[in-house]
């Protein structure tokens, strides 16, 4: 049982990659959250293995995996192997420590976990933009091999090094990513530009229904924003800015989703 969240793409790649080849189900986080029930139980098989798939924003895991996980409880579990893989731009800190953390509050233990460098994306801060073309296309042509290797550590029960945590790992995650999740998520400053055509697809795909817009409107954006980024990206004629913090910045989302 696979279990992902994703923005713009590069999760929900991961996921589908891994759910093919171990042959197990993709269930989205944000689409189960959206059912608003008090626990989410998932019955295991024996054997089967549960794999959480989600990005590494700000050095910690996005929020509404903590929150699934915190809603979360697997019926027939029996020490089933349990596997964390996120994606990140660089590196990733302690992202696998704090979601441990979690899973045992909810008592689940953590196999094994692994990291899977893909494009950035973050583009709200100054000095943060999307990868120049070149390193962009570098690592999703690094990106299978990677996966490749994540897969053969899982069937061998071996971890290796295929966790980057990257310098000043504690500082990040332990400093940074609180900052970021105390200061960063609800309110927001996006708005559409006057290219808005009024699409709809960046209310269809917001996983948290920040997004609202009438019928030849433009969308507006309530304070339940997790900053997974998937509206600014997806856009299909780039017409969401942040402020005026993503004006002439670039805009990615993984090219198979």
């Amino acid at each position: 049982m696979i279990f992902y969240f994703t923005g713009t793409g590069n999760s929900r790649w991961v996921a589908k990659n891994l759910g093919g080849v171990f042959d197990e189900p993709l269930l989205s986080i944000a689409e189960e959250l959206k059912q608003n029930k008090s626990e989410l139980r998932y019955s295991l098989k024996e054997g089967e293995k549960v794999i959480f798939v989600y990005p590494v924003h700000s050095w910690g895991p996005a929020v509404m995996v903590l929150e699934f996980i915190s809603l979360l409880k697997l019926e027939g579990y029996k020490q089933h192997p349990v596997y964390s893989v996120c994606t990140c731009g660089d590196d990733c800190g302690h992202t696998s420590d704090i979601v441990n953390k979690k899973l045992r509050s909810r008592g689940l233990k953590l196999t094994a976990a692994f990291s899977v460098q893909m494009p950035n994306n973050y583009i709200l801060l100054p000095g943060f933009d999307v990868d120049p073309e070149k390193v962009e296309q570098e690592k999703l042509v690094n990106a299978p091999a990677r996966l490749s290797a994540i897969v053969d550590a899982i069937n061998h029960q071996h971890e290796g090094s295929l966790y980057h945590a990257g310098s000043a790992a504690f500082c990040k995650s332990y400093l940074i990513y609180p900052l970021f999740t105390k200061f960063a998520l609800g309110s927001n400053a996006f708005y559409a530009t006057d290219a808005c055509v009024s699409c709809g697809l960046c209310e269809r795909i917001c996983p948290t229904n920040t997004i609202s817009m009438q019928k030849g409107c433009k969308p507006q954006w309530s304070d339940s924003c997790v900053q997974c980024l998937a509206c600014i990206h997806r856009c299909p004629v780039k017409a969401i800015e942040y402020g005026k913090a993503t004006l002439k910045k670039g805009r990615y989302h993984h090219p198979e989703i």
